[in-house]
């Protein structure tokens, strides 16, 4: 009977601790159940890499410079007196580069400051594939180039379907930093818009913390599921190496101009000869703009310009174009080049507190 009492009592004493237990320790969770909660995330990015990586290649440039002679050495009378072999005229300078292979037919998008001026272009795959390449076209006005590769069994790189990064989002970019070889660093976004930065003509940047140096140039930035989203470009350093500030070209930017480069070999892009400045706040308060109006300032209208000829004058205030409101500079610009000469545009405006609209036809920029 004491046996019985005794054992009964034990169970109950096990009971009591289980469920005390139970309640006070957080039971243990399987790795694979963390990507179900809305505040984690994957603990690895390899898939992404796998998939990325294969379509971002190398690249290498050769060109020729003359190098500098005394002007002494053209002098026959002064050549006699060195007793020595001609020195060289010219020598060959080297550059290194990313880029992303963006079709089956071997199409490579990279920046333009990579390739410019080259003589030879080598680009190298990660399969070990190498060939020299050839430029379909080039826009220096967004740092961007199209080259073409002589193979057509290439990995191709996905395009990101839903390009609207935010702020936090995770990020990977893929190059050749300081000619290595390929390397993977990651980071977040941290900021899109980026713009002013005496970059390009045409700034649209995201911003990354994704470590980029110097070789990165033309390479992938990709989201966390391995698909574009941008063109890695530039860094903002007073060294030369990575601060943790750098930016992308992105995709949406990018496949326009490729879209021109494929079809005419340049960007084709609307010009109405408008130099404009923001109406900000200052200068509502100044000549009492009511302050919920938004638009751009006609600081000049070039004479024989498609906006000049259609009437727009100095102090004007576009509001629209084409019914787009006209709001930041950079919108304004991208609006524009985004015109087909030809084309007509229907700019409101407002003029001595009149609004009206006025109707231009569109010009074309000449490439720089």
């Amino acid at each position: 009977m004491q046996k019985t009492g005794f054992f009964a009592w034990s169970v109950m004493l096990g009971l009591v601790i289980a469920s005390l237990v139970l309640h006070f320790v957080p039971p243990k969770t399987s790795p694979s159940s963390y990507t179900n909660g809305p505040l984690t995330g994957p603990y690895s990015y390899a898939d992404a890499v796998e998939l990325a990586s294969p379509a971002v290649v190398n690249i290498y440039t050769s060109t020729k410079v003359q190098a500098p002679v005394h002007p002494l050495m053209n002098d026959p009378f002064f050549r006699r007196f060195f007793d020595r072999a001609p020195m060289p005229r010219s020598r060959i300078q080297s550059s290194l580069g990313s880029g992303v292979i963006i079709s089956s037919q071997g199409l490579v998008l990279t920046n333009n400051h990579v390739i410019d001026g080259a003589d030879e272009i080598l680009v190298a795959l990660k399969d070990g594939r190498t060939g020299n390449a050839k430029v379909v076209g080039r826009d220096s006005e967004t740092d961007l180039a199209l080259l073409k590769i002589p193979y057509d069994d290439v990995p191709v790189m996905r395009f990101a379907q839903n390009d609207n990064l935010r702020v936090g989002d995770v990020v990977l970019a893929i190059g050749n930093p300081f000619g290595v070889g390929q390397t993977v660093t990651m980071g977040i976004v941290s900021g899109t818009g980026r713009n002013q930065l005496g970059i390009a003509t045409y700034e649209d940047f995201i911003q990354t913390d994704a470590a980029v140096n110097r070789g990165n140039s033309g390479g992938a930035l990709v989201n966390a599921k391995g698909e574009l989203v941008g063109i890695n470009t530039a860094i903002y350093s007073e060294s030369g190496t990575n601060l943790g500030i750098s930016f992308a070209i992105p995709l949406k930017h990018a496949l326009d101009v490729v879209d021109d480069l494929v079809k005419y070999g340049q960007v084709i892009r609307g010009w109405l000869g408008l130099e404009t400045r923001e109406l900000t706040d200052a200068l509502k308060a100044q000549f009492s703009i009511p302050a919920e109006l938004v638009g751009q300032v006609v600081v000049r209208a070039a004479p024989g310009g498609p906006a000049a000829m259609a009437g727009l004058q100095e102090g004007d205030i576009v509001t629209h174009y084409n019914g787009q409101p006209a709001d930041k500079g950079t919108q304004t610009m991208r609006q524009i080049a985004n015109l087909r000469p030809g084309e007509q545009v229907t700019m409101g405006v407002i003029r001595n507190g009149q609004a009206f609209d006025i109707t231009a036809i569109v010009g074309r920029r000449l490439p720089k």
